[in-house]
């Protein structure tokens, strides 16, 4: 299981796609019905989706499996009675799976039979994405049920946060104490420190500084930035998340505490609590498809 992309609706989406080519550093794939598709550097044929809508809303996080994974998955999803259709992608690199809807509103896609493209040359382009983290209502209750019904794991718990996997990357996802449900931010894989630091000069060259960041992360060891997007969502620069195996024992909150003033291992850079939040909001979750029997 492999987190892929993410898919956004959103007024204005050529001006979102210009900024995340022109500045941020993506590279474009195609445009299909005035969706733009943007690609990194690896072989997935896309990492995010900007499709032209009146307001925003986010349509669905997809993640690629193989077949046997997906047929695991109808059994588990349909168990634990949560809303779910079969679909055929038509976004770029085809394939066959499900859309489930989580608790909270959450659409996650699920595809089995996805293509790859030749990866492309880009130093400062990012890999994939690292992680797509939630707001949430009840972020034990949503990590619980994607243990049940979807056959991830929880990683590790602290004051903000439950973070899950769904491979051996410390988190695809997590869903943060938010009190309310939404996208909170999308996370891009660069290829070293170095590629992020960059991108933190090439962003400032633009005149945007970072809403947090640089610093490392303790769940996962992470390198990260955070920089709220001019179309709306909180974007992260990331790299080097930790690998962790199999029997991994999740942290407890207790376990990841800092001392007084810092929010992450350096503690060199302040955070943009207001400012973040507001953007965290921007996003919610919209399922305008209605569920259909998975025939397990």
């Amino acid at each position: 299981m492999k987190l892929r992309s993410v898919e956004l609706a959103l007024t204005g989406a050529a001006e979102a796609a210009a900024f995340l080519t022109d500045i941020w550093g993506m590279a474009p794939a195609e445009v299909r019905g005035g969706t733009h598709y943007l690609r990194g550097s690896g072989g997935f044929p896309y990492l995010v989706a900007l499709e032209e809508a009146a307001e925003p809303f986010l349509r669905s996080t997809t993640f690629v499996c193989s077949g046997e994974r997906l047929e695991e998955l109808k059994r588990s999803v349909a168990a634990a009675g949560l809303a779910a259709r079969p679909v055929l992608s038509n976004d770029p690199g085809g394939g066959e799976g499900i859309l489930v809807e989580l608790a909270e509103g959450e659409v996650l896609r699920f595809l089995a039979g996805a293509e790859e493209v030749e990866p492309i040359e880009g130093r400062d382009l990012p890999v994939k994405l690292t992680h797509v983290v939630f707001n949430s209502a009840d972020a034990e209750a949503t990590g619980h049920l994607v243990e049940q019904a979807l056959g991830f794991r929880v990683s590790d718990r602290t004051k903000g946060m439950v973070f899950v996997r769904c491979n051996e990357s410390h988190h695809s996802t997590a869903f943060a104490r938010a009190g309310f449900s939404s996208l909170n931010h999308i996370a891009f894989e660069m290829e070293d420190m170095d590629a992020v630091m960059r991108g933190i000069g090439r962003l400032r060259d633009h005149g945007m500084v970072p809403a947090w960041g640089p610093g490392r992360h303790g769940p996962g060891a992470n390198v990260f930035a955070y920089f709220i997007a001019p179309f709306g969502p909180v974007i992260e620069f990331s790299t080097a998340v930790e690998k962790v195996p199999e029997d991994y024992a999740p942290g407890a909150p207790e376990d990841w505490t800092w001392p007084p003033n810092r929010i992450d291992q350096w503690g060199m850079s302040d955070k943009d609590f207001d400012g973040l939040r507001k953007a965290e909001e921007m996003f919610r979750h919209r399922r305008d498809w209605e569920a259909a029997s998975l025939e397990v």
